[in-house]
């Protein structure tokens, strides 16, 4: 996944076509210079305020399964689910149940349910959010595909990922065929259930609605704000911002540290290739609005990761 990312952080790079007496590093520079810091510090508040969100929808899921935890805790294990991605693709998933296990003593094989059902709900918006870029943006969005190559020549061509994914699945199916009787792992899966289930057990499902179209919505805020700091990219319409949004997400989607390399390829054709946007321009917007969400998803996750360490440390003596 790292070797695959630099590759593709060094084609985007390559693709930055300069004079001969510019240099890559100081037009990047130029570029953050240039930018309207002040909506670059409005995306930042927005970003917090979607993590605070997202964390306090979490709270909900867990709620039914018995598990009632703070929202400090709750923020905090979601911040360093955050940072451990940017190293260890969708390893986050897994350490922000195991810190939250630390702090709340919330089983993790329960909360990692809950995480799964957080990704179900986030895909179908997602998918909601493609669809209305497809209504706004179409003739635009059909060429753009059409320039992958999706398909092959011979037809469909499924991707790698996709068989990986379904082995991955016949695997876990089989394990847990051979294994059923072991207590032990009877344990986690009916744990694992448990957090599946608790969308189902919901006191209040249309707040949990809200709060999901809620954070795609600061998403987006997040995405208008960036497009809104650049004077390359200031003038771009309603339906180029969601059309980019939309790009970005899929980008953002893949396995891949921090969605590092896939959105450096993809929002930049999107940029170049649907709005005309010169392609040096838009592999500088990339790289410095990505560098500076991650730069902040750094800082609050490793102030979470201190902050959760105090706090255990603080609990310890009064468990004994």
């Amino acid at each position: 996944m790292i070797l695959l990312t630099v590759l593709l952080l060094w084609l985007s790079l390559r693709g930055l076509t300069l004079g001969e007496d510019e240099n890559k590093l100081d037009f990047l520079l130029k570029a953050w210079h240039n930018a309207n810091k002040g909506y670059l510090g409005l995306m930042a508040l927005v970003a917090v305020f979607s993590h605070l969100l997202r964390a306090e929808r979490w709270r909900m899921l867990l709620a039914p399964t018995g598990n009632k935890v703070g929202l400090v805790n709750s923020f905090l294990s979601l911040m360093i689910g955050y940072l451990v991605n940017l190293a260890v693709p969708r390893g986050g998933e897994v350490s922000r149940c195991y810190n939250l296990y630390k702090l709340e003593k919330t089983p993790v094989e329960t909360s990692f349910g809950t995480v799964v059902v957080e990704r179900i709900v986030d895909v179908i918006c997602l998918l909601i959010l493609i669809a209305l870029s497809f209504l706004a943006e179409w003739d635009k969005l059909k060429k753009f595909i059409d320039s992958l190559n999706l398909f092959s020549t011979g037809g469909f061509a499924i991707p790698l990922w996709m068989i990986l994914v379904a082995l991955a699945g016949i695997l876990f199916l089989v394990a847990i065929y051979l294994l059923r009787k072991n207590e032990k792992i009877l344990k986690i899966i009916n744990g694992f259930k448990e957090g599946l289930l608790a969308i189902f057990k919901l006191k209040n499902k249309a707040l949990f609605i809200f709060y999901s179209i809620g954070i795609w919505l600061l998403y987006f805020l997040m995405s208008y704000f960036v497009i809104k700091a650049f004077p390359e990219t200031e003038n771009l319409g309603f339906s180029a911002v969601l059309t980019l949004f939309a790009i970005g997400s899929i980008a953002m989607a893949a396995p891949l540290p921090g969605g590092a390399g896939s959105y450096h390829t993809l929002v930049p054709l999107g940029l170049v290739m649907l709005y005309q946007l010169p392609k040096s321009d838009a592999v500088a917007f990339v790289f410095i609005f990505h560098g500076w969400q991650t730069a902040l998803m750094i800082l609050l996750g490793l102030v979470s990761l201190m902050a959760s360490y105090l706090i255990i440390k603080w609990k310890k003596p009064q468990e004994k």
